[in-house]
């Protein structure tokens, strides 16, 4: 098969032929027709995880058709279309059984913990407990987008920080993640702030459903203007980028036991950011992470998707080649354009 495969660190990925991958017995191997560009693609690229082994084939946002099924798969067949959580679980350990496979004892994720899904093909451990079979009216390149900007943002407004109707949520960073959690926000019927540096975004945000917006390099004071159009602060507020300043400003602009979720990923240098302890202790704030989100919750975001209450194909930018994507990742540290990179040719 075609892979794109980077051997070190940092270095440019090069489109290369590899072996095709084989099912393990509880596992399938899918036929990727579609697999988004995702900041922890990038991440994983410049070495800031350490589950990588090099060499390394990226990609954990796919969606494509069964291809082959392992022996003790029950519940799959092959040419079934599927898409798959980016965390999965193993089915057995205590958090697996308790409901929570996106943080299993035992979690693998494709793109990570193994090969990924920037190739033609990919392996999936665990398939009965992790695979989600997509409806026919969903096509591949908007499953693909799922992904985990998508499905992570899902579990972070309403798992997570429980949004109601009326509440105030402020959304720092109007990438992919931050532009989903405006479009999820807004379809559970709250008020949406998008916090950005750029107009271009912030417009899109706007047209997602985002009630105001505050231009972070023309305003000094972002906490302040937050909180001064909720009227005291966002009942939930959300830090979709993942850097110690959006991090902080997430925190500090929530008012009185409100809730911050932390989607954007932490990693390298911004592992350790600092945050206002003071405001959490004194006005009893609550700090949530979110991190993927479990097969079986999939079927509330697919019904709102088939009613259109949810329209994830709104954020997919442009559709690329196989050959397109080793300078599409090396370029998502520079945060251009609108919307994600979906390969959709292989």
């Amino acid at each position: 098969m075609k892979a794109v495969i980077f051997e070190q660190f940092g270095q440019t990925p090069r489109v290369q032929t590899v072996e095709d991958p084989s099912p393990a017995v509880t596992g399938v191997v899918i036929e990727v027709e579609a697999t988004g560009l995702c900041r922890s693609d990038w991440h994983g690229w410049m070495g800031h995880d350490a589950d990588i082994v090099l060499p390394h084939v990226p990609g954990h946002e796919l969606a494509g058709t069964v291809q082959a099924v392992g022996k003790h798969v029950t519940q799959w067949k092959i040419g079934k279309r599927v898409t798959v959580p980016f965390v999965g679980g193993c089915g057995h350990c205590f958090e697996c059984n308790s409901g929570n496979h996106q943080v299993c004892e035992n979690q693998f994720q494709p793109g990570f913990t193994a090969w990924g899904s920037f190739a033609e093909y990919v392996a999936v451990d665990f398939a009965d407990t992790n695979l989600v079979a997509l409806p026919d009216s969903l096509d591949f390149a908007t499953a693909a987008s799922l992904g985990c900007r998508f499905v992570t943002s899902f579990r972070a407004i309403v798992d997570q920080a429980k949004v109601k109707p009326g509440e105030w949520v402020a959304v720092h960073g109007c990438g992919g993640v931050g532009l989903s959690a405006i479009m999820i926000a807004t379809a559970m019927g709250a008020n949406v702030v998008a916090i950005d540096l750029t107009e271009e975004k912030l417009a899109f945000a706007r047209e997602l459903g985002a009630v105001a917006t505050v231009n972070g390099r023309e305003t000094q004071d972002v906490i302040g203007a937050v909180r001064e159009v909720t009227k005291g602060g966002a009942h939930v507020s959300i830090d979709a980028l993942g850097h110690p300043s959006t991090c902080f400003n997430s925190i500090a602009n929530l008012r009185r036991r409100g809730r911050h979720v932390q989607v954007g990923l932490m990693l390298g240098d911004h592992a350790h950011p600092p945050i206002p302890m003071d405001k959490v202790i004194a006005h009893e704030l609550e700090i949530y992470g979110s991190h993927g989100m479990q097969a079986f919750r999939y079927k509330a975001l697919m019904d709102m998707l088939e009613t259109g209450k949810l329209q994830p194909q709104k954020l997919i930018g442009k559709e690329i080649t196989l050959d397109d994507a080793p300078a599409a990742l090396m370029a998502m540290d520079r945060f251009e354009g609108i919307g994600i990179n979906v390969i959709t040719q292989f």
